[in-house]
């Protein structure tokens, strides 16, 4: 149990790093002296770098679907894709650091649509695909692929977010947040049955 317990806060630590300064500064002597212990005593519990970081992604994808699974039920579908798409926006523009190494930055083992993704590995994605199946359902949405439509949803709001925080989209965060509310709405009016 106690080596549970200390992988455990190997990766707390690991990501508190990345949240705050990145994935680059997350080193294995850097999170062994936060955590206490020497580099090479993190090797017992994570092979490598990238073992670590894997399971920093894990862990963080697993968190924020849990957010979201916690999101209000009720309403209509738009008004719950509003509440689904203000969580992503507080997550991506919260911890920049984090979304940025989820979304973009190339690591070994990242998810990789279809594949992945059909077999519900991304759990925050599998989040919206379930938001997209309920409205072709409900007869909300028109019939087609739900992967590949929560894929044009999501990449939307990701393609947003990505230009914001790289600062090409020159507003204030509130008229940021009203922007990409805009253009997902416009995205699921488009897809409407």
């Amino acid at each position: 149990m106690k080596e549970q317990g200390t992988a455990a806060r190997i990766a707390d630590v690991a990501q508190r790093i990345l949240v705050e300064q990145g994935a680059e500064a997350v080193s294995m002597r850097r999170v062994g002296e936060a955590v206490g212990v020497t580099a090479m005593a993190i090797y017992r519990h994570y092979p490598n770098r990238e073992a670590l970081l894997r399971a920093i992604a894990t862990a963080s994808g697993r968190e924020l679907a849990a957010e979201w699974a916690r999101l209000p039920r009720s309403g209509t579908l738009e008004e719950r894709i509003d509440v689904l798409l203000d969580g992503f926006l507080d997550f991506a523009l919260g911890r920049p650091h984090l979304y940025s190494f989820l979304m973009s930055d190339a690591w070994a083992q990242a998810r990789r649509f279809p594949e992945d993704f059909r077999e519900g590995q991304g759990p925050p994605f599998t989040v919206v695909v379930e938001f997209v199946e309920e409205g072709m359902r409900t007869g909300v949405l028109r019939r087609d692929d739900p992967l590949e439509v929560a894929l044009a949803v999501t990449s939307c709001a990701q393609g947003l977010v990505q230009q914001y925080l790289s600062g090409r989209v020159a507003m204030d965060e509130a008229g940021f947040r009203a922007l990409c509310h805009r253009s997902v709405r416009r995205i699921i009016d488009g897809l409407r049955a």
